[in-house]
């Protein structure tokens, strides 16, 4: 059983979601706008939340940015807004996925599902059963065996390793990479992380490690 808030200003909605999630046998909170979900987070044990884009008193996007200040809280992003750029600024805020309206309650229980289950499984795995990363030496291992990479690879791959399933933008990567503030392209950040894969897919033949979110930036899946 997981503990999942709903933040849902329409209130008939909300309580079809959390129906739909109860036959799912979870726990649900309802929040009706976004000015108690930071304290609602603090004060109770959350597994995930449902966060609607569009709400009275605090944003969405406001209340994602402030949640990933303290928490890495499985977030879900909620919005009738399909431009590209709502899309991204919610994932490099720290969401780690987004569903679209109009959408089917099951498709959302079905997106909650999929997330707890990739945040237990990375919570469960040790290192050592995929990839391990050694900051010292900066050596890589996959499956056990050593990966040669370039310092710029080994900080992407740190990066993505932070937080396996989170997609993480070229800009967001750029930003994490480049603290000097120069001027880095998007292609930079494609190239490298193009050297990357070619050299952990030679060693993971079956199981694609980084991969790419169309229109969206990079994830790692330890699997």
């Amino acid at each position: 059983m997981a503990h999942i808030l709903i933040v849902e200003d329409e209130e008939k909605l909300a309580n079809v979601l959390s129906e739909y999630l109860a036959l799912g046998n979870h726990q649900t909170t309802i929040l009706l706008d976004g000015l108690n979900v930071i304290d609602t987070v603090k004060e109770q044990d959350i597994d995930l939340v449902l966060l609607d884009l569009m709400l009275p008193g605090k944003d969405g996007l406001t209340v994602c940015r402030e949640l990933r200040e303290f928490s890495d809280i499985a977030i879900i992003m909620m919005t009738a807004k399909v431009e590209e750029i709502d899309r991204l600024l919610g994932l490099e805020l720290g969401a780690d996925d987004y569903i679209c309206k109009p959408y089917s309650p099951r498709e959302v229980v079905a997106r909650v599902k999929a997330l707890l289950r990739r945040t237990n499984n990375t919570q469960e795995k040790t290192p050592s059963n995929v990839l391990e990363l050694d900051n010292d030496t900066y050596q890589v291992k996959v499956y056990q065996q050593v990966v040669e990479l370039t310092a710029i690879e080994f900080n992407l791959l740190k990066i993505l390793n932070k937080k396996p399933g989170r997609i993480y933008s070229r800009s967001q990567l750029i930003d994490l990479i480049y603290k000097d503030n120069r001027i880095v392209s998007e292609r930079t950040i494609d190239s490298h992380i193009k050297e990357l894969r070619k050299k952990l897919n030679a060693i993971s033949t079956e199981n694609e490690l980084v991969q790419s979110v169309y229109s969206v930036g990079y994830k790692l899946i330890l699997i």
